[in-house]
């Protein structure tokens, strides 16, 4: 195999604070604009660290439920969950006005982006909110899914995502947080689980089936308790895999 390029992001921007510790180990960022966690001040200093460390910088919409971190499904009227979705973006972009850096990517957060995999109606809705930037930004979404193929329909960019520190069920959905087995902690657990992934194309799941599965940004997740081990471990390995970052 020849060298192979991957980007390898992290959600941020939501009270860990560990952002100056995991941007040298990643290459794309998904900051928290205000839905589930952040605001105007975190934005702003995640922006900065990104532009200092050359990270892409993505907006991470969520619904708006910072009490449940955007981990619960919400049943909301469509005009007021566009209007959600685009407030949320535009705040971010405010932070990046001023500076070098543009809006790379949009990437759904928590329960949002596991319920348009799968919900015709509210994939329609949330690219409905997002259709002015279709033409300038990627969108991060999960392989096979039902948003991904209703975003090809309409002609969005799309980067197509896996997760590299959380199991896998049979239809590609993650195991549930609420089991303990839900995330992969163990940073040479994680390169293996990623290294099928990315060389065989193909996820591990968790009963052991294999399935197919096509990706180009891997996410860490930065509240993962071992993130920083597991990205660090990430530098060390996948060089010897002729796996690189793609900066």
């Amino acid at each position: 195999m020849g060298k192979v390029y991957i980007d390898i992001n992290c959600d941020v921007g939501e009270g860990i604070g560990n952002e100056s510790e995991l941007f040298p180990h990643i290459s794309s960022c998904n900051i928290a604009c205000g839905g589930h966690a952040g605001d105007i001040n975190t934005m702003l200093e995640v922006v900065q660290l990104a532009q200092k460390f050359g990270i892409k910088v993505g907006a991470h919409p969520s619904y708006p439920d910072k009490e449940n971190f955007g981990r619960k499904s919400m049943k909301i009227e469509k005009g007021v969950f566009i209007s959600s979705i685009q407030d949320q973006i535009k705040e971010l972009e405010s932070v990046l006005v001023g500076t070098d850096m543009k809006l790379h990517h949009i990437k759904a957060h928590g329960a949002l982006y596991n319920d348009t995999a799968g919900d015709l109606e509210l994939a329609m809705n949330y690219l409905e909110s997002i259709q002015g930037y279709k033409d300038q930004v990627l969108l991060y979404l999960p392989y096979g899914s039902v948003i991904e193929d209703e975003a090809r329909n309409r002609g969005f960019k799309i980067s197509l995502e896996a997760f590299g520190d959380r199991n896998y069920n049979e239809d590609l959905s993650m195991v549930s947080r609420s089991s303990s087995k839900a995330i992969i902690e163990q940073p040479k657990k994680v390169l293996d689980h990623l290294l099928s992934m990315v060389i065989n194309k193909e996820v591990i799941t968790l009963n052991g089936d294999k399935v197919p599965v096509n990706a180009d940004t891997y996410c860490i997740h930065s509240d993962t308790t071992t993130a920083l081990q597991i990205l660090m471990y990430l530098s060390d390995e996948l060089p010897k895999q002729q796996i690189f970052l793609k900066k």
